[in-house]
């Protein structure tokens, strides 16, 4: 398992460079405003240590001791922060193959991630076992078209939970992507699949209209958008009415800066991903002003690595 005195150690080593769009982070508020940070994640796959330093494109980049520092500064940084994960969380490293999910849960918990959905490698070790690693998380799990009923995951997530920030209400359900073809049926065992366009579709419009949420986001491991005619962030957020963010997963697509979309009511409709494997930490900051108006201020696509040593 991960030891805790080295991923403390590791946690002062810092993540670098930043990619902005937009206004800059620390634009000023008007007086009575309010700011929401929004920082996410998807398609981790076990990557608790950064790349060997061997080269590649990749190296010396990611790794939970570098983001959760990142993630530390900016919350000293902003007074509402939110942090999310898009899904497939295992699967891709020995700590994986020896720990089947444990110290991956324990290292968003030790984040303070406030929710994540559910990814196709998370089923790779047998539902039961998603379910065993999940006692270790200090986050709900939240999903909407997966239904759970009579497997060990039954009561052990929600489709939605809501989040308050500030005088800010902040909705967030989850989508999972179609299991047949992805999953073995012995590793999913009895979970339904439920169409993610209209699940999602029926949760919004109730965070929106009966919670009157500030914003209601996806958290969607559909991927981001196919050749072939198949449901993607793209499609939902096109065929969506009441919701104001997708945070994607599972097609491990880096954008440079999110995608918007308008909805069937013609509003807009902001779509991100951030590639894979942690090597990146997505940022969005909105902008709440009077009569509950919101504006995307900032985006961000940051890469994660350590700092390097003198």
């Amino acid at each position: 398992m991960l030891n805790r005195r080295r991923f403390l150690k590791q946690a002062g080593l810092t993540a670098g460079s930043i990619v902005c769009s937009g206004a800059l982070f620390n634009r000023a508020a008007a007086a009575g405003d309010v700011k929401l940070t929004l920082l996410h994640t998807n398609d981790v796959h076990s990557r608790l240590d950064p790349f060997p330093m061997d080269g590649s494109r990749n190296a010396g980049l990611g790794g939970v001791a570098a983001r959760s520092e990142l993630i530390r500064r900016i919350r000293s940084q902003e007074e509402h922060v939110l942090l999310l994960d898009a899904g497939d969380i295992f699967q891709g490293t020995p700590y994986f193959n020896f720990y089947k999910g444990e110290p991956e849960i324990k290292a968003m918990s030790a984040m303070g991630y406030d929710a994540a959905t559910m990814g196709n490698h998370d089923f790779d070790a047998g539902l039961e076992n998603f379910a065993t690693q999940w006692d270790h998380a200090k986050f709900p799990l939240i999903i909407c078209n997966y239904d759970f009923t009579g497997t060990p995951m039954e009561h052990k997530y929600e489709p939605y939970r809501i989040f308050r920030k500030g005088k800010l209400k902040i909705g967030v359900t989850g989508a999972g992507i179609e299991l047949q073809g992805l999953v073995p049926e012995n590793l999913s065992g009895n979970t339904k699949y439920l169409d993610p366009v209209e699940r999602v579709n029926v949760v919004a419009e109730r965070l929106k209209k009966k919670e009157n949420c500030d914003l209601v986001i996806c958290l969607s491991h559909l991927g981001y958008k196919y050749n072939e005619n198949r449901v993607s962030d793209v499609i939902l957020a096109r065929e969506s009415s009441y919701l104001d963010v997708i945070i994607g997963g599972h097609t491990h697509t880096f954008l440079d800066k999110p995608e918007v979309i308008k909805n069937k009511l013609g509003e807009d409709v902001i779509v991100n991903q951030v590639g894979w494997a942690g090597i990146r930490l997505g940022r969005l900051d909105f902008i709440f002003s009077k009569g509950n108006r919101k504006n995307l201020a900032g985006s961000g696509s940051i890469i994660i690595q350590e700092k390097t040593r003198e």
